[in-house]
């Protein structure tokens, strides 16, 4: 007989547990309401918008709420300095509700405040992904129509020579960019002073900005199988709908162990998440980043991802939450000086964002007795956080994903976009308050993707009767490297841009730690010839680093087909895996 089962756990069925937390009275009661024209399922306790989010966010006072590196903010010095910068970014820069800001930058407490200064004024933010190039920024700031930009000096040099084309622009701001780096940028330190004299600032009241629910609020770039990117179009509904999905994994645990359901006190000690992953993607964002301030919790920020650097951060800060996605859990257990830091104070290891393989479960209670293990599922397009599992559930079932949170509609349909029987494979389709209204511009890619509300994953997924979801394979032509979406179509087309290449595949390469890696497979025009070396070189001059493939296969024979023509990348994903183990 296992602990579990020893304990009597569990005490409720997931079915029960779920009844009992959204039912009439409950912390996450559904109601009935029209999102944008579509009756659904909301939570009846979600806030009106994120302005009302923010001013709550004050009464936490002289609490920490953001440490990076010597700097440490208060919630009401971030208070302070948000506000400031909304009102210049309204009386100097023009910018008003439903103008767009763009704001690229590494996890500096700045984004904090630029993200709540552009709510503030019932603006959307619009985060780029800041390790894009040059051209990728510019299209990002070009699709967006951004009346603003505010970037810190690594991404004002990516951009500086393609401001020509950025005509739209009112202004750039300049976030730790040393003088001689500005250009024409103005720096955020002249504007509203720096963080040590945040506490100076006046207690300004917010513009005054009527603000609905379903009003424009995010703009989160994901790729299209197209291979140009798609800005996802997000409510404050969907951001503050993820809010109260974030505490309902924890609420359901409890009832399923036999507990009540946790009551929040605000006297205890504040939460100390590590954010280790980027704020430029719903993940960090919706998932840490948000809750976060509404919990009154302190946000210890990396520069960049270093194992080393975290369990530093860890010992020093007494974190107590860490992840991101698996490969960072990885490396925490692989850590060869793991054991010379005091890593007691964590409390919870989440990761998600890519394929994790359920030995990561195990070796993490393993090691970490204490520390509660949870993973997740979840979509750019559904704000983050669809699907949740940590403790008793994700130890019994180690390879799901987990369970779908209360306001999530789900379908798993065929090609034809009809039911298949429960257990049965198929594609994940969604509908609820979590779905973003559509593509920025993009009539078509939304119709695509979004019929009646349902938006269609691409995932094929199984589902059992209890309610767990296993992501079994992508529809869509993508690869997840540690977290980020690498779309094939993309790559691919910077390798077709080569004048010696007359075919190609982008096929994934398994990867402990990262998930996947990009391989590809191509064939060399007749009369050419080509190296490795030559066609990463070439494809560096349009893509991201982690973009480029690690190996790739020339070949002067076409590539495997099927009879309709399509490339048959299974073939060439067993190829590549051959040819990485060093097989052929």
């Amino acid at each position: 007989m296992s602990d579990q089962a020893a304990r009597g756990w569990p005490a409720v069925s997931m079915h029960e547990a779920t009844r009992a937390l959204t039912a009439p009275g409950a912390p996450f009661e559904l109601v009935d309401d029209v999102v944008c024209g579509l009756p659904m399922k909301v939570y009846k306790n979600t806030l009106h918008d994120m302005r009302v989010l923010f001013d709550m966010g004050r009464g936490w006072g002289d609490r920490e709420f953001i440490v990076y590196e010597n700097d440490r903010l208060t919630f009401e010095n971030h208070y302070r300095a948000a506000t400031a910068f909304a009102h210049v970014l309204r009386e100097r820069y023009g910018v008003e509700k439903g103008d767009r800001v763009v704001l690229c930058m590494r996890n500096y407490p700045e984004w904090s405040l630029t993200f709540w200064a552009t709510l503030i004024l019932g603006a959307v933010v619009v985060p780029l992904n800041a390790w894009g190039t040059g051209p990728e920024l510019e299209y990002g700031i070009a699709d967006s129509g951004a009346k603003v930009a505010v970037l810190d000096g690594e991404r004002i040099g990516r951009i500086e020579p393609h401001l020509p084309a950025l005509q739209m622009l009112q202004g750039i701001i300049g976030v730790r960019t040393p003088r001689e780096q500005l250009g024409t940028a103005a720096a955020l330190e002249t504007l509203i002073g720096k963080p040590e004299n945040y506490a100076q600032l006046p207690a300004e009241p917010l513009p005054i900005v009527p603000v609905e629910p379903d009003d424009n609020a995010t703009i989160f770039y994901t790729s299209g199988t197209t291979g140009k990117p798609k800005g996802a179009l997000g409510t404050h509904r969907n951001i503050l709908t993820s809010l109260v999905s974030a505490g309902f994994n924890a609420a359901r645990a409890a009832l399923r162990r036999g507990e009540p359901i946790p009551v929040f006190d605000v006297t205890a000690p504040a939460k100390v998440p590590l954010v280790s992953v980027p704020l430029f993607h719903v993940t960090g964002c919706h998932a840490i980043f948000v809750p976060s301030y509404a919990a009154g919790f302190k946000l210890v920020l990396m520069y960049k991802w270093d194992v080393t650097r975290a369990m530093e951060l860890i010992e020093r800060e007494r974190v107590t939450n860490y992840g991101g996605v698996p490969s960072m859990a990885w490396q925490l257990l692989e850590a060869p000086n793991r054991h010379e830091y005091d890593l007691s104070s964590l409390e919870s290891i989440g990761y998600g964002g890519a394929p994790s393989a359920p030995e990561l479960v195990t070796q993490l209670r393993k090691n970490f007795p204490r520390v509660e293990p949870g993973t997740g599922y979840g979509m750019t397009e559904t704000s983050a956080i669809a699907v949740q599992i940590s403790t008793e559930d994700y130890v019994s079932h180690p390879g799901a994903a987990g369970i779908f949170v209360p306001c999530c509609q789900t379908r798993v349909v065929d090609p034809d976009g009809k039911d298949v029987p429960l257990g049965d494979i198929g594609e994940l389709w969604m509908k609820g308050p979590l779905i973003v209204k559509g593509y920025w511009n993009k009539p078509e890619a939304t119709a695509a993707t979004i019929t009646d509300g349902w938006m269609h994953s691409g995932d094929l997924v199984r589902m059992d009767e209890e309610g767990f979801v296993y992501i079994l394979d992508r529809a869509k032509d993508m690869l997840i490297r540690g977290g980020e979406n690498i779309y094939c179509v993309e790559v691919e087309a910077a390798l077709y841009a080569h004048p010696a290449i007359m075919d190609a595949a982008v096929v994934g390469i398994p990867h402990k730690v990262l998930g996947e890696e990009v391989g590809a497979v191509v064939q060399v025009a007749p009369g050419h010839d080509v190296t490795e070396a030559e066609l990463k070189a070439h494809m560096s001059k349009s893509l991201a680093n982690f973009k480029i493939p690690i190996r790739i296969d020339i070949r002067q024979e076409p590539l495997p087909r099927n009879a309709n023509g399509k490339i048959l990348k299974t073939v060439l994903r067993e190829d590549m895996k051959k040819l990485v183990a060093g097989l052929v």
